[in-house]
């Protein structure tokens, strides 16, 4: 999964939220790294409903504005969750190799 799905995710991962929410919350997740535009942002979380990652949870009007919350299903959780983990231990593994390779080499003297 790319990291801006898995941003949007992990945003809706404590509470449903609708897109403008979940768009502020990528910029925070990704300390302002990520900032997308309203299409892109939408076309993405229709393509995470279509697979079953997130689904509608009610809909309101605010200022003649309708505004649409999504919430994470089970199958999403379980994909934040397995990929949350696969990206940890991958950040081990390399954390592993950078101190390996930063260690001075151990030579005997003759």
């Amino acid at each position: 999964m790319n990291e801006t799905n898995l941003l949007i995710l992990a945003a809706l991962a404590s509470q449903p939220s609708h897109g403008y929410d979940v768009g502020k919350s990528l910029s925070k997740l990704s300390q302002g790294q990520l900032r997308l535009s309203v299409g892109t942002l939408h076309g993405a979380i229709q393509r995470l409903a279509a697979q079953g990652l997130i689904e509608p949870d009610r809909q309101e009007t605010v200022n003649g504005r309708l505004r649409r919350y999504f919430r994470l299903t089970e199958h999403g959780a379980e994909t934040l969750a397995n990929d949350v983990e696969r990206l940890r231990q991958r950040l081990e593994t390399w954390r592993g190799s950078a101190e390996r390779t930063s260690e001075p080499q151990n030579r005997g003297s003759h």
